[in-house]
């Protein structure tokens, strides 16, 4: 074990939760500097080695670690030793050493007394300088990073996320990667946003934090603080098949959490700025526990704001933990718990008519002032308590064995309320049965009496020989949710009252109206792989097959609460897995990566969108990648050719109140490139540019029914682009770090996409933009890093739109293939996002 700055480096490496990727135990890496501007990692670490380096130091790197050992073991020379050593001679800029009596006369040693302080003042051991560095792999200021993995891995530094406002969420973080484009509701970091990927979107991806399932990407802020984020890290084009995922045909984002540091201190910041945004946010770091080897984190943080379009006011309270423990075997045990608990208003999000005449207008298209009305912002509120919680162990057994486990926890309540309109004379009673005047505000819930996710992975690892780890493991998960739709009276202030509360429950005939369902799936999986490496770690093979289990279930709930449907299937799905990656020399790498992905519809999106006729069928994509990568001391690139096809396309619909559903929408194939490209810090500046070409075409036409409501057809969509599926996204950032001064400053652009099946509605190309501003203040007492930075989003106020909320059937009636046109009821085009106003927050922080 290394002693490094207080900081305890555990001489072992646990497995990465994507691709099986290595890192040192706590989160470190560990390098040795050997000659200036050249960085050699240790074995196993996440650093490829300098060979040719390594070898011409060889011998000098032995020599000097026994010289250390032995004057760490000598130590200084004692008076008493030099008195009675006639020999000891003080030798200019070494230690001192022992000579034979044959190579000293007893002239010369009585002629030199001994001195042994000077010997011990003087004399300067030759030391091996060990250090650490977070940032030793990132290039474009932690907008890129060096990988090896033999798939596509897009990831964003510690570094990029501390010069980050402490209200972005991970959504935030990933905008400037090549394959994503982001959108996000509010500035304040509570509303989470959505992500469209290679034609694909967030429900199509996994989510994880710290290798668990995590909420869905409208709600991700839920799970962490941003200051509790070492790295995100998105594989867009693959999934390990050891994840506890069965939606990653859009790859996998994975969140990985603040590891507890070995001494005793902390971190606060306090934030202010636009649309009257106040947070705090402490951290308080044990440091080692007694010499139990645990340590340990607390952090809280509140938020407060208002909404930017329109009246609202939205609030956010929460709490991380975390605690580790590492064995110096390489064994470790994590614990991660967070608890989130908000009030915020739910947006209403435009239709091209509304965006249209806030453009020319200026006429906004937010929640109303006026409690007396039914949309006032405070009858549009998303109560939820959240809590995530996940724990992985991670244990080096006898024999070359290895094993891990990951249990996690996942369950959240509350409820979303919006307008339901006005009471009827004589149709609602309260429940002592007064009649509901006619007039009276009422409001629409969907109430999620809990929603639930528990799971565990397994693996035991083997390492068969010096080239082979195999692996065998199992997955098991339980997701339900529960879901009522009740209809209360708007309280007299204007806001929703919660559905529970009984002086505001409305009855029918006696009756409260309580219709609901109860939506899940159970899940086993069992999983098996290994991992190759031969040419001396040139030459990587990853091979693995995972083979999914799924029961669904579905049951719908009356008016009453009498159950009156019930829907049920089971469906087994083999997903293989090859990933084959060599490494030419010190700058360049191929690899090339085939696997098969599905994703089940989730549980929530069946309940919203019920089940009539059946569940939708899963979705099932085949994906190939190639991919080449160098890097030198000046520049990392990275390039992937990527090619994917799909069944039975799931696609996302908006039902509203903050609530998405699910349709089957035929075939779709998809290609294209990604490139990335950032710069070493040069004099300060850290450039990074990225782009992606994409053609995603839709393969089948489109199911649909005609104007007269019985004939059905087809739209005709066979051949043309896909939803959501932009043929060029690109991103420019620049870095500035030097003399305690920070900058950064990102431009997006995405361009034009169609937002309907029928192909009928586009939102033109858009760019957004963001500036970061700060600096290192040197320590001040108990402050040490004291720091004060300004953070700015859509710097010239552009008003734009930049994706959906949910896609639409049509925009209105089209021709379908029969000559018909298409019915009325589905023409209402799509829900967007649009990018919120110019913004600015400031912050101060300093650890401690």
């Amino acid at each position: 074990m290394f002693e490094l700055d207080g900081l305890d480096i555990k001489d072992g490496l646990h497995e990465n939760a994507t691709h099986g990727s290595r890192e040192r135990a706590g989160g470190v890496n560990i390098r040795m500097l050997i000659k200036p501007g050249y960085l050699v990692g240790f074995p196993g670490g996440e650093v490829t080695y300098m060979r040719r380096y390594i070898h011409r130091n060889k011998a000098l790197f032995t020599m000097s670690c026994l010289v250390t050992t032995f004057l760490t073991t000598v130590g200084p020379v004692s008076k008493s030793m030099a008195a009675t050593d006639s020999t000891t001679q003080p030798v200019k800029g070494h230690v001192a050493t022992r000579h034979a009596a044959s190579h000293t006369t007893g002239k010369a040693a009585a002629s030199t007394p001994a001195k042994p302080q000077a010997v011990a003042a003087r004399a300067t051991p030759e030391v091996i300088h060990v250090g650490t560095s977070r940032s030793a792999r990132d290039g474009g200021g932690g907008m890129m990073r060096l990988e090896t993995a033999p798939h596509t891995v897009q990831s964003i530094g510690k570094q990029f996320i501390d010069m980050k406002s402490p209200t972005s969420t991970a959504l935030d973080l990933i905008k400037t990667l090549p394959s994503v484009s982001v959108s996000t509701p509010d500035t304040s970091g509570m509303q989470g946003g959505s992500i469209i990927s290679r034609s694909l979107t967030d429900a199509d991806m996994g989510l994880l934090v710290d290798g668990a399932p995590a909420a869905s990407a409208s709600y991700m802020a839920e799970d962490v603080d941003s200051e509790d984020l070492e790295a995100v890290n998105v594989t867009p084009g693959s999934s390990a098949i050891d994840i506890p995922t069965t939606s990653a045909a859009a790859g996998v984002m994975d969140e990985r959490t603040h590891t507890p540091g070995h001494k005793f201190g902390g971190l606060m910041d306090f934030s202010y700025g636009t649309n009257n945004m106040s947070r705090e946010f402490i951290r308080l770091e044990s440091g080692d526990i007694g010499k139990t080897g645990i340590r340990s984190y607390f952090s809280f943080s509140n938020t407060h704001a208002r909404s930017w379009m329109g009246a609202g006011i939205n609030s956010r309270k929460h709490i991380d933990f975390g605690l580790q423990k590492d064995w110096q075997n390489g064994s470790f045990a994590k614990f991660f718990i967070s608890w989130n608990y908000e009030d915020f208003t739910i947006d209403n999000y435009s239709n091209a008519a509304e965006f249209y005449q806030y453009k020319h207008t200026g006429q906004g298209f937010g929640r109303s002032a006026d409690p007396s009305s039914n949309n006032y912002w405070g009858n549009n509120i998303d109560h939820w308590n959240q809590i995530f919680l996940t724990a992985p162990v991670h244990i080096v057994l006898p024999a070359k064995f290895k094993f891990d486990i990951t249990p996690y926890f996942n369950f959240g309540q509350g409820w979303d309320g919006e307008p339901g309109g006005t009471a009827t004379d004589g149709k609602y009673t309260y429940a002592n049965g007064t009649a509901v005047p006619g007039g009276t505000n009422l409001t629409s819930y969907f109430l999620e009496d809990y929603a639930m996710q528990v799971g565990v992975t397994t693996k035991l690892g083997y390492d068969i020989d010096s080239h082979n780890h195999a692996y065998v493991g199992y997955w098991y998960q339980n997701q339900d949710y529960l879901t009522h739709f009740p209809v209360s009276a708007q309280m007299a202030n204007g806001f929703n009252p919660s559905p529970n509360n009984a002086a505001y429950q409305l009855y029918a005939n006696g009756s409260r109206s309580f219709s609901g369902n109860d939506a899940g799936f159970e899940v086993h999986s069992i999983f098996i792989g290994d991992s190759a490496k031969y040419l001396h770690d040139r030459l990587t093979i990853d091979a693995g097959f995972k083979y999914v289990m799924t029961n669904y279930w579905y049951k719908s709930y009356g008016s009453t609460g009498a159950l009156s449907g019930q829907y049920g299937e089971n469906s087994t799905t083999p997903l293989p897995h090859l990933s084959i990656g060599y490494t030419f020399n010190d700058h360049h790498q191929i690899y090339v990566n085939a696997e098969g992905d599905f994703r089940q519809p989730s549980p929530s999106a069946i309940a919203n969108s019920g089940a009539a006729g059946g569940l939708p069928k899963n979705q099932y994509s085949i994906k190939e990648e190639l991919g080449y990568r160098y890097h030198d001391k000046y520049i990392i690139v990275d390039l992937s050719l990527f090619n994917y096809n799909i069944t039975n396309r799931l696609l996302s619909t908006y039902i509203g109140g903050g609530q998405s559903g699910v349709v089957n929408a035929g075939n779709q194939t998809a290609r294209g490139f990604d490139a990335m490209i950032s710069t070493r810090p040069f004099h300060g500046f850290s450039p990074y540019a990225s782009v992606e070409y994409l053609n995603a075409r839709m393969d089948s036409n489109i199911a649909a029914l005609a104007a007269d409501g019985t004939t059905k057809s087809y739209f005709a969509t066979a051949g043309h682009q896909a939803p959501q599926a932009p043929h060029v996204m690109a991103n420019f950032g620049l870095t500035y770090q030097k003399y305690g001064f920070f900058g950064n400053a990102t431009l997006h652009y995405t361009g034009p996409q169609s937002v309907t099946l029928a192909g009928d509605e586009r939102i033109p190309g858009y760019v957004t933009d963001t500036l970061s501003l700060g600096y290192h203040f040197k320590p001040f007492m108990y402050a040490k890093s004291p720091t004060f930075r300004l953070n700015f989003t859509n710097l010239t106020g552009a008003i734009v739109r930049t994706g959906v909320r949910g896609i639409g059937t049509s925009n209105g009636q089209v021709r379908l293939m029969n000559g018909m046109l298409s019915s009325t009821s589905a023409a209402g085009g799509a829900s967007f996002y649009v990018e919120p106003r110019f913004s600015m927050t400031g912050t101060v922080s300093t650890s401690f």
